[in-house]
């Protein structure tokens, strides 16, 4: 039963190990990256050079006009809203933060269910594939501390998502073929994100998790935060840490 994935890869921590993992367990996978107004290219930079370590097909869409509708965001406009800094643990999480963009994984997922769509509808129609034989697998990296304050990181908007693009998709309503939102790390601890990224063999030193763009993390955002707390916890450095030191 041939498995045609599409895994979105933002250069980070938690979508370089679910690509990783995509890797291993999907037939014909491809990654996406997606350029949407971000204020630096870190991430997006470094989402390419994960997809070649890892050998897989790799598309950067530039979607930067996202930044002109979804404005209400540190991460798309932070000369209006500064990126949060040194917030506890305890405080993260909790609430909606300024770092949300508006509708972005929702525009995200709709898009790379496009690009998959595309593909599968091709090989069933063009190449004689039985639909039947057919799983197709949209794969992403939200995780229980992005759900805590994401709404779009949420198991049930997944779960509502996953039935709105069936009922939009010829892939379904003519070939009964459904795309699985698939989430392997939603459940896991950056701890164990780090642990399963590193039984993976991930690349993880190439990844990029600071809301800044700077030559080193600023260490002082959530989401460097975060990750400082994943790799104590799983007891060992930081892989970026120590090639930064290194270079």
């Amino acid at each position: 039963m041939p498995e045609y994935g599409v895994t979105l890869l933002s250069g980070g921590l938690d979508s370089t190990t679910v690509a990783a993992y995509a890797k291993e367990h999907v037939d014909y996978i491809s990654a996406i990256t997606f350029h949407y107004g971000q204020t630096h290219s870190k991430e997006v930079d470094c989402a390419a050079q994960v997809a070649s370590i890892i050998g897989i097909e790799h598309e950067l869409l530039d979607i930067s006009f996202l930044s002109k509708i979804a404005w209400y965001s540190a991460l798309t406009n932070p000369d209006r809203f500064p990126v949060p800094a040194d917030r506890s643990v305890e405080k993260i999480g909790y609430g909606v933060p300024i770092t949300y963009v508006p509708m972005r994984n929702t525009i995200f997922l709709s898009l790379a269910t496009a690009s998959l769509e595309s593909r599968v509808l091709h090989s069933i129609e063009m190449e004689g594939v039985d639909p039947h034989s057919v799983v197709a697998s949209v794969y992403m990296a939200p995780n229980v501390l992005d759900y805590s304050g994401y709404p779009d990181c949420r198991p049930e908007f997944y779960r509502a998502m996953k039935r709105a693009l069936a009922l939009g998709s010829k892939l379904w309503t003519e070939h009964a073929v459904s795309v699985n939102i698939e989430t392997p790390i939603i459940d896991l601890s950056k701890a164990e994100i780090v642990a399963l990224g590193m039984k993976l063999g991930a690349p993880l030193g190439y990844t990029w998790s600071c809301y800044e763009g700077r030559e080193t993390p600023c260490g002082a955002c959530d989401s460097c935060i975060l990750r400082a707390k994943g790799f104590a916890e799983a007891g060992v450095p930081d892989p970026l840490l120590e090639r930064l030191g290194r270079d």
